[in-house]
């Protein structure tokens, strides 16, 4: 009778959608708690393929895995309708693997007017939207505005619909925006047909049931903890909480129904759009690692800022999420490196710290940086531990001690069969 959690310890793009696809096979429920369509979930399936995922959780590819999308998430029925029609097309039975909480938040087109209007309001001040509408839909969430999948069912859902976008209207006057009609308003209109060809369900309760039948489950987190809207590099952060208090708000369930919490983070560190990365790289090694990494965003596109990995920042977010194992993903990128640093602490003001300042949008942090020898080999063929070349076991022991968090997977390639467990 208890939920298992799988979530990003960085700025999100850490490889979740692979380690909860492998694991999914070992659960019942497989359930979003949070986020919407900016995140980018990329799943390479045996046969080659490779899919990205926005809002639907990772479990949709297994024939005997409930997928939940739970209150926390907000749905642009539009994205959601494309995904499910690619799903669909690669022969997934969506409709039998799929509910969604009738509490989850509906994305209007004029969310995503606000958003881009808000965005190029700031100027150079740009947090780094990916204009998809999702800050303005959990505004109105918190704001008592918002409308919801549950509406779709109301014989007022209409009228509901137009009061919210009259009042977007009016908001977009305050950027000096004037409109009395929305461009692709039909095409949202048919997009909520479609959804209602989909279960739509009480989620806390479908999810409370789960656990007192016994069923294994899975919530799946989206972003990065770096990016949680309380505990996150604040303001450039995502609109929701991404950590593992999330998931009792999201999906409706006790605290003390969490039990193992796997974060997941990249054996360096990468970020999009603005905001702090104390060990962001400028030279010929960030340039490395976003070529060798393609890190580029599965949502966006836009290149990834690429950087070592930060241990203060993850004892950080081991410390908030509760984390019980870490999943190293894309340690293969760091193959051909002689050379691999880690940042151990940082130095702000003189002072050497291995905490997160509260101030670290403003802060002048210089970070303090250990190195080791690279391994400089391949590492397919590697099926456990004793297979890892020798320098590689002694990056991973120290992430180990300092992390206090023990290893269990190992990422070493996109592909299902490149997942080392440890």
């Amino acid at each position: 009778m208890h939920v298992d959690v799988l979530l990003g310890l960085q700025w999100g793009d850490e490889g979740k959608g692979k380690v909860v696809d492998y694991l999914a096979e070992q659960y019942n429920v497989v359930a979003r708690f949070q986020g919407g369509p900016n995140a980018g979930h990329t799943l390479i399936l045996n046969n080659g393929e490779k899919f990205v995922l926005h809002t639907i959780p990772s479990g949709i590819f297994l024939n005997n895995c409930l997928n939940v999308v739970g209150n926390g998430v907000v749905i642009d029925p539009i994205t959601f309708r494309m995904e499910v029609q690619k799903l669909e097309k690669a022969g997934v039975d969506v409709t039998h693997r799929l509910v969604i909480a009738r509490k989850a938040h509906l994305i209007l087109p004029t969310h995503k007017m606000l958003d881009a209007a808000s965005e190029a309001s700031k100027g150079q001040d740009k947090i780094g939207s990916t204009l998809k509408g999702i800050g303005p839909a959990y505004m109105d969430k918190t704001g008592r505005n918002g409308l919801r999948v549950g509406d779709i069912e109301s014989p007022d859902f209409l009228k509901k619909y137009n009061t919210l976008r009259d009042k977007h209207f009016q908001l977009l006057r305050i950027y000096g925006e004037h409109h009395n009609e929305v461009p692709n308003e039909q095409e949202w209109m048919d997009a909520i047909a479609f959804l209602k060809q989909l279960p739509f369900v009480d989620a806390e309760y479908l999810v409370d049931e789960a656990m007192h039948q016994g069923k294994t489950i899975l919530a799946e987190g989206a972003q990065g903890s770096m990016l949680d809207v309380d505990h996150g590099t604040y303001p450039f952060v995502t609109s929701s909480n991404t950590i593992t208090a999330g998931v009792c708000t999201g999906l409706g369930v006790a605290p003390q129904r969490v039990k193992e919490v796997i974060g997941i983070s990249k054996a360096y560190c990468t970020r999009v759009g603005g905001g702090p990365f104390p060990t962001e790289l400028f030279d010929a090694d960030g340039e490395e690692l976003r070529k060798i990494g393609n890190e580029f965003g599965a949502t966006t596109g836009r290149p990834r800022r690429c950087g070592w990995i930060d241990i203060p920042a993850l004892k950080y977010t081991i410390m908030l999420n509760g984390v019980t194992q870490l999943a190293i993903t894309k340690v293969d990128v760091l193959n051909t490196f002689t050379k691999i640093k880690a940042c151990v602490a940082y130095k702000i003001n003189g002072v050497i710290t291995d905490r997160v300042p509260y101030d670290i949008v403003d802060a002048v942090i210089e970070p303090v940086y250990e190195e080791f020898p690279g391994w400089n080999c391949s590492l397919d063929g590697c099926k456990s531990k004793a297979d890892l070349p020798e320098a590689l076991q002694n990056y991973l022991q120290f992430l180990e001690w300092h992390l206090k968090t023990r290893i269990t997977m190992l990422s070493a390639g996109p592909e299902r069969d490149k997942l080392i467990l440890l």
